[in-house]
C-alpha cells in the first residue's frame, strides 16, 4: 500500500519504520525542528526493553495538497491535535480510508462530520514510546511477542476494508492487528481507565510514580475514579470491554491498590506512563473533559474523578506523600467471585498494562 502517517513523535515514527520495513511506500507528514531531525538523521528508534537501535529513511512531507494520493492514512497524533488536523484531511478527496490511532472518549462523530462515514476507521496503536531530541525510545513488540493493534470500523461492522487494512498494518514487524467489532467502547474504556484516573493520580503526586506508589489514597482515588468511570459507561449501555479490564469493576480494591503499587515501581512504567503524562498533559485534560462530557448524561456520582480532576491545574497542590488516611474498602463490587482469582487476574491484567498493549497512552509529539 501507499500509506501516508500523520504525527511524527514517538508512535507515528515507530509505525512509519515498521509499515516500511514489511514492504509499504510509506511517507511521513512532519514540520519544524522534527522534519529538519528526520531529513537529517532518519527515524532513530531505541527500543527500550532490547536495547536495540535501528534507523530507517522514510520520505517526508511538510504539509498535504489536495490532489495528494494515498490508499491509507493513519493518524497517530493527540487527540486534540487530530481535531485540528481534520480540515487539512478533509481537504484531501484522493485518501479514501484514514484510520485514526488515537484517544477518544468523544466518539467518532467529529470525524464523520469532517470527513464523511466512508473514510473513517478507528483504533489505538498499543505501544507507548518519549522523544529525547532526534531519538524515539519506544516499547514495542518483536516476532514471538507482537503487540496487538485493535482496529474496526465506526459501526463494528467487519468489511472487506477492514480486512485489507488489517492485513496490511499486520506486515509490520512485531505487530499483529485485531478486528473489533466493538472499538468505540473500547476506546471510551481505555480513557476510563486512564486519564480522569490514573493519568490524574500522577499530576497529584507530582509526577513521580515511585511517590505515587508509595502515596496509598492517590491510588485509591484512581480505583474508584476507574470504577466510576465505568458505572458512567455502563449507565450508557456501554458493557465492559476489552475483558481483561473487567477486574477493575469487581477485585476488591485493596487488593488493586498493592498490584498498582508494585507495578508503579517497574522501571518501565517511566514510559508506558509517566512520560507521557508529563509530556502530553493539554490531551491528558481534553481526554477527561471529554470523558466529563459522558458523565454529564448519567446521574452516576463521581466524587473521586471530581477530586482528582483538580489536579490537571499544574497550580494545585500534590497530595502529601505517603498519605494514607482514606479506609479502603476490601468489598468486591460483585459477589460470588473467587479473591485467588481476583488476585491472579489483576495480576495478569497489569502484567499486560505494563508492556503497552493496554496501559500505553503514549507520547505522540
Amino acid at each position: 500500500m501507499k500509506i501516508l502517517v500523520c504525527g511524527s513523535g514517538p508512535l507515528g515514527s515507530l509505525f512509519a519504520a515498521r509499515l516500511r520495513q514489511g514492504g509499504h511506500d510509506v511517507t511521513l507528514l512532519a514540520r519544524g525542528q522534527r522534519l529538519a531531525d528526520l531529513r537529517q538523521h532518519g527515524i532513530v528508534l531505541h527500543d527500550v526493553q532490547t536495547d536495540e537501535w535501528t534507523t530507517d529513511q522514510v520520505a517526508t512531507i511538510e504539509q498535504l495538497a489536495p490532489d495528494d494520493a494515498y490508499d491509507l492514512a493513519l493518524v497517530i497524533m493527540r487527540k486534540n491535535q487530530t481535531l485540528d488536523l481534520l480540515p487539512v484531511l478533509a481537504a484531501t478527496p484522493h485518501i479514501p480510508n484514514i484510520l485514526f490511532l488515537t484517544n477518544s472518549a468523544a466518539g467518532p462523530d467529529a470525524l464523520v462530520q469532517a470527513l464523511g462515514r466512508e473514510r473513517v476507521l478507528i483504533g489505538f496503536p498499543s505501544s507507548a514510546g518519549y522523544r529525547d531530541g532526534h531519538v524515539m525510545h519506544v516499547l514495542t513488540g518483536r516476532p514471538g511477542d507482537e503487540m496487538t493493534v485493535p482496529i474496526g470500523e465506526i459501526d463494528g461492522r467487519s468489511t472487506d476494508r477492514t480486512q485489507q487494512v488489517a492485513a496490511a498494518l499486520g506486515r509490520m514487524p512485531g505487530f499483529k492487528v485485531e478486528v473489533r467489532g466493538d472499538m468505540d467502547a473500547w476506546l471510551k474504556y481505555h480513557v476510563a481507565l486512564l486519564m480522569p484516573s490514573l493519568a490524574a493520580a500522577f499530576y497529584m503526586c507530582g509526577l513521580d510514580r515511585i511517590r505515587l506508589a508509595d502515596t496509598r489514597d492517590a491510588l485509591v482515588l484512581a480505583v474508584r475514579a476507574i470504577r466510576e468511570g465505568f458505572r458512567v459507561l455502563q449507565a450508557l449501555g456501554y458493557p465492559i470491554t476489552p475483558t481483561a479490564v473487567r477486574v477493575f469493576a469487581w477485585v476488591p480494591e485493596p487488593l488493586l491498590v498493592g498490584i498498582l503499587q508494585r507495578r508503579l515501581r517497574h522501571p518501565l512504567m517511566e514510559v508506558a506512563l509517566a512520560k507521557h503524562a508529563g509530556a502530553a498533559r493539554d490531551e491528558m485534560q481534553h481526554l477527561a473533559d471529554e470523558f466529563l462530557a459522558l458523565v454529564r448524561l448519567t446521574t452516576v456520582p463521581t466524587p473521586a474523578i471530581n477530586r482528582l480532576y483538580a489536579h490537571f491545574d499544574p497550580a494545585a497542590p500534590p497530595m502529601r506523600e505517603g498519605s494514607a488516611e482514606i479506609p479502603l474498602d476490601w468489598r468486591a463490587v460483585q459477589t460470588g467471585l473467587a479473591v485467588t482469582g481476583g488476585v491472579l487476574a489483576g495480576a495478569a491484567l497489569l502484567g499486560w498494562l505494563i508492556k503497552g498493549r493496554q496501559m500505553k497512552g503514549a507520547s505522540r509529539e
